[in-house]
């Protein structure tokens, strides 16, 4: 008998992947937590991302069960899937956390974000704000002789959009909400 030589990595003779099967690209991933309404929990939650240096990209938090306590926080993060799937599991383990789902890899979902947008112009560029408005059905909420105030929701890329095109125009101030999201189905 011979000794196999079986170079690193696979081949298509190899009946193993020698490979290592990380994965070294970068996907965003919203995940929605149940948690105990009581204090301290959100900062045990964000506490997890900030002691190991993973990123929120966009954090919202509410009370869903008045009644049982409960509140959800949505949570979009960015990381490879191993980091991901760390952050899914140590959330996990945070004792008022109730359930951990990523909205992302658990099939279709909707996720709305609400802005804020005060845009100071005159002249045409009020006119032309107001156009854009109107293509993006963003509501005019306030309204002065030197500016308007738009709402906007829709999904962060729609919002984002509209906040480029009304940089131009004067854009002077934004707030968003964060991204609220749900599962699409049953």
């Amino acid at each position: 008998m011979s000794a196999l030589k079986i170079k690193k990595g696979s081949t298509k003779h190899s009946a193993y992947n020698l490979r290592p099967s990380f994965s070294e690209t970068i996907e965003t991933h919203t995940l929605a937590v149940i948690v105990d309404n009581e204090p301290g929990v959100l900062a045990r939650v964000i506490g997890l991302f900030s002691g190991r240096g993973y990123n929120i990209d966009s954090l919202t938090v509410a009370e869903v069960d008045h009644e049982g306590h409960q509140s959800r926080i949505t949570i979009v993060t960015t990381g490879t899937p191993q980091v991901i799937e760390q952050i899914k599991a140590q959330l996990g383990r945070i004792v008022p956390v109730h359930e951990v789902h990523d909205l992302t890899v658990e099939g279709m979902s909707v996720e709305r974000e609400l802005a804020l947008l005060k845009v100071a112009g005159s002249g045409d560029k009020r006119v032309e704000a107001l156009r854009l408005a109107d293509i993006f059905r963003a509501q005019v909420v306030d309204s002065t002789l030197e500016s308007f105030v738009f709402q906007i929701t829709g999904t962060p890329e729609k919002v984002d959009a509209f906040a480029d095109l009304m940089r131009p125009l004067g854009l002077a101030e934004i707030a968003r909400t964060g991204v609220a999201a749900l599962s699409r189905g049953s």
